[in-house]
């Protein structure tokens, strides 16, 4: 058997002379021994960062801050710190996010303390990483040592066999079988940890999810799910009664998973806390609060636009009919989600409750920040610019920032602009209690030197806004001059 291949980018071309069910052979074997190494090296990788994770606890010195490592401010919680000090070092170099990182420490000091069988499976390339997740996941309830050692012995064989999907439901099987606790003291402490969280999806979307007692989530999704088919249901019924409308074919083109969506957002955005609210009822006047970043040229619509510049070129509109919206850039919801310019215009010009961020059509600058009520102008022009902390890797938005004086304003740092950075409050604990520097080179640009002594520069996130690159076409950039030689008049703001 000769499989001719090459690092060219290709698929590798099997010999025509050979047996196909050969060749096939033979990659499967390949594929098994790849998937076995890769296995062992994931197994390094969790040595390694448990030990990353040891190391940061020999540097936490009881007695002192640790030599080159802590600040003299350390405290009771120099040890989290210490962990935080390390993970940030591996996070700047691999280019990942240290809160991962850090994650990824304690997952492997668990792998190795707690799950030694998973461990020795992992390494020796019998189980992935994957596997051994599943296993660790399910088992993270039981403490003690007889229990887990029973619990991978049952779990640890099937992982060999199965893929991890599978392994998942006898893992949990089991590790409710090893638990010493009834379910029902164990649910109620779940229970208390309900939440509802958020995360950016591509294309203008978000995924919204909750956590909840699965009686309750199940019974959501039922009556959303009975409310579509009600839905769908009546919507059938009337087009049958009568004519087709342009409402109507737009309300029988939704399938179920799209009324479902449209439903829960409309409970969620229309209907009030009745079971909740306060006896005065200001729960359900609450409404929604967010930045909206808006290049400037988007608040006008797209006919305006092109009217204006094609006046100012000297250049009837007809004649760029074919200019197209595509080459907006799209506003964005708290400096990171991008949203269509359509959305945007009805946020900023309707909602009161949303923060406007303008910024320069041509290099993307903030130029305000307004608000039906004011607040402190130099804070909402550094939310506006640090959309995001400032520590390389890092995204938590800016409404949960702090606003930190890079030289402290104890010892003189002006609270303006260029002296002021917003930082989570990991990383602002991260700057004042380990040996983590930070100073800022200007343009708003901050540089971080790690305790090992490397530098990582961090710029400010960049607005959403025009470029004179990518600009629309029918509005010239700056500088440029139409063909008749006079400059054109501002865009009508």
């Amino acid at each position: 058997m000769e499989i001719t291949t090459g690092l060219s980018g290709r698929a590798p071309q099997p010999d025509a002379a050979s047996d196909p069910l050969l060749v096939l052979d033979g990659m499967v074997s390949t594929l098994q021994s790849l998937e076995s190494a890769i296995a062992a090296l994931q197994a390094l990788r969790e040595l390694t960062l448990a030990m990353a994770s040891r190391l940061a606890e020999v540097m936490n010195d009881d007695d002192g801050p640790g030599p080159g490592f802590m600040t003299a401010g350390w405290d009771s919680r120099s040890a989290e710190l210490a962990q935080r000090a390390v993970a940030a070092e591996i996070a700047t170099a691999t280019r990942a996010n240290d809160r991962t990182v850090q994650r990824q420490m304690g997952q492997a000091v668990e792998l190795l303390d707690r799950f030694p069988a998973t461990f020795g499976a992992l390494a020796q390339g019998r189980i992935s990483l994957a596997h051994a997740r599943v296993i660790q996941d399910a088992g993270a309830g039981l403490d003690h040592p007889a229990a887990l050692a029973g619990y991978e012995a049952a779990v640890v064989p099937c992982a060999e066999q199965q893929a991890p999907g599978r392994v998942r439901r006898l893992a949990v099987r089991e590790a409710e079988k090893a638990q010493p606790e009834p379910l029902a003291a164990r649910h109620e402490r779940a229970v208390a940890e309900r939440h509802v969280m958020v995360a950016s999806l591509p294309d203008g979307m978000a995924e919204l999810a909750a956590v909840l007692p699965a009686a309750v989530a199940y019974g959501i999704h039922d009556r959303l799910t009975q409310m579509a088919q009600g839905h769908a249901e009546a919507t059938a019924k009337q087009a049958s009664d009568g004519p087709a409308s342009p409402g109507r074919s737009l309300e029988a083109s939704r399938n179920t998973d799209q009324l479902r969506a449209d439903l829960l957002a409309e409970l969620l955005l229309c209907g009030a806390p009745t079971r909740h609210d306060t006896p005065d009822g200001l729960l359900a006047l609450i409404t929604a609060r967010v930045d909206v970043t808006v290049p400037v040229l988007t608040l006008i619509d797209g006919e305006t636009v092109r009217t204006a510049g094609n006046a100012a070129a000297g250049k009837t509109a007809p004649g760029h009919a074919a200019a197209s919206s595509s080459t907006r850039v799209p506003a964005e919801l708290n400096g990171q989600h991008p949203i269509d310019p359509a959305t945007a215009r009805i946020l900023a010009g309707q909602a009161t409750a949303w923060n406007r961020v303008l910024t320069d059509p041509i290099n993307g600058a903030v130029l305000a920040v307004d608000r039906y009520r004011p607040g402190e102008d130099l804070k909402r022009l550094l939310t506006a610019r640090d959309s995001r902390c400032r520590f390389p890797g890092c995204g938590i938005k800016a409404r949960e920032l702090d606003l930190d004086h890079t030289h402290d304003a104890a010892l003189g740092g002006a609270t303006e602009t260029g002296n002021l950075a917003g930082l989570c409050r990991r990383h602002h604990m991260l700057k004042h209690h380990t040996r983590w520097k930070i100073r800022q080179t200007g343009a708003a640009v901050l540089e971080w030197t790690s305790p090992s002594g490397r530098k990582y520069p961090d710029h400010p996130p960049t607005p959403a806004s025009y470029t004179a690159g990518t600009a629309n076409p029918s509005v010239p950039s700056s500088g440029s001059v139409p063909s008749s030689g006079k400059a054109p008049d501002p865009p009508p703001f």
